[in-house]
Protein backbone atom coordinates (compact mmCIF):
# COMPACT_ATOMS: atom_id res chain seq x y z
CA UNK A 1 0.00 0.00 0.00
CA UNK A 2 2.80 2.55 0.62
CA UNK A 3 3.92 2.65 -2.86
CA UNK A 4 0.67 4.38 -3.92
CA UNK A 5 1.72 7.36 -2.05
CA UNK A 6 4.63 8.64 -3.53
CA UNK A 7 6.30 11.99 -1.87
CA UNK A 8 7.78 14.28 -4.90
CA UNK A 9 11.23 15.20 -3.62
CA UNK A 10 10.95 18.95 -4.92
CA UNK A 11 12.93 21.47 -2.90
CA UNK A 12 11.79 25.17 -1.44
CA UNK A 13 13.61 28.12 -3.37
CA UNK A 14 13.95 31.61 -2.53
CA UNK A 15 13.72 34.37 -5.07
CA UNK A 16 14.27 37.85 -5.10
CA UNK A 17 12.72 40.50 -7.20
CA UNK A 18 14.24 44.20 -7.05
CA UNK A 19 11.30 46.61 -6.74
CA UNK A 20 9.90 49.27 -9.51
CA UNK A 21 7.36 51.89 -9.80
CA UNK A 22 5.24 48.92 -10.96
CA UNK A 23 5.35 46.70 -7.99
CA UNK A 24 2.21 46.54 -6.21
CA UNK A 25 1.59 46.60 -2.59
CA UNK A 26 2.97 43.66 -1.20
CA UNK A 27 -0.26 42.33 -0.03
CA UNK A 28 -1.51 41.99 -3.73
CA UNK A 29 1.94 39.74 -4.04
CA UNK A 30 1.07 37.97 -1.00
CA UNK A 31 -2.11 37.01 -1.69
CA UNK A 32 -1.56 35.47 -5.02
CA UNK A 33 1.18 33.59 -3.96
CA UNK A 34 -0.27 32.37 -1.51
CA UNK A 35 -3.32 31.24 -3.13
CA UNK A 36 -1.34 28.63 -4.89
CA UNK A 37 1.51 27.71 -1.89
CA UNK A 38 -0.06 28.79 1.26
CA UNK A 39 3.59 28.10 3.02
CA UNK A 40 5.22 30.68 0.89
CA UNK A 41 6.74 33.33 2.42
CA UNK A 42 6.53 36.85 1.05
CA UNK A 43 7.84 40.14 2.24
CA UNK A 44 10.19 43.72 1.46
CA UNK A 45 13.83 43.56 2.44
CA UNK A 46 14.41 45.64 5.24
CA UNK A 47 14.92 48.73 2.98
CA UNK A 48 11.91 47.59 0.88
CA UNK A 49 13.91 47.73 -2.60
CA UNK A 50 13.38 43.89 -3.02
CA UNK A 51 10.28 41.52 -2.83
CA UNK A 52 11.74 37.98 -1.35
CA UNK A 53 9.99 34.63 -2.05
CA UNK A 54 10.39 31.75 -0.17
CA UNK A 55 8.08 28.76 -2.55
CA UNK A 56 7.52 25.52 -4.04
CA UNK A 57 6.87 26.86 -7.01
CA UNK A 58 9.51 27.64 -9.88
CA UNK A 59 10.14 30.73 -11.84
CA UNK A 60 7.77 30.42 -14.84
CA UNK A 61 4.53 29.72 -12.40
CA UNK A 62 5.79 32.82 -10.17
CA UNK A 63 5.93 35.00 -13.52
CA UNK A 64 2.37 33.94 -14.39
CA UNK A 65 1.31 34.71 -10.83
CA UNK A 66 2.73 38.38 -10.33
CA UNK A 67 1.77 39.22 -13.98
CA UNK A 68 -1.94 38.25 -12.59
CA UNK A 69 -1.25 40.45 -9.51
CA UNK A 70 -0.25 43.26 -12.16
CA UNK A 71 3.28 42.68 -11.98
CA UNK A 72 4.09 41.66 -15.02
CA UNK A 73 8.44 41.43 -15.27
CA UNK A 74 10.78 40.06 -17.61
CA UNK A 75 12.46 36.48 -16.32
CA UNK A 76 15.65 37.94 -16.21
CA UNK A 77 14.14 39.74 -13.35
CA UNK A 78 13.89 37.00 -10.80
CA UNK A 79 17.20 35.89 -8.95
CA UNK A 80 16.91 32.14 -7.78
CA UNK A 81 18.93 31.50 -4.35
CA UNK A 82 20.40 28.37 -3.26
CA UNK A 83 17.65 26.68 -1.04
CA UNK A 84 18.65 27.28 3.21
CA UNK A 85 16.07 24.98 4.20
CA UNK A 86 17.05 22.38 6.58
CA UNK A 87 14.36 19.91 6.53
CA UNK A 88 13.66 20.93 9.95
CA UNK A 89 10.29 21.00 9.49
CA UNK A 90 9.89 18.36 7.86
CA UNK A 91 9.58 20.14 4.29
Amino acid sequence: MLGRYIRHQVAPMEFHIDCDAATPDIGVIEGAILDHDPAAVVDLDAAGQMVRLSTWLESPQLLELLAGAGWAIQPDRIAQLPSVCCGGCGG
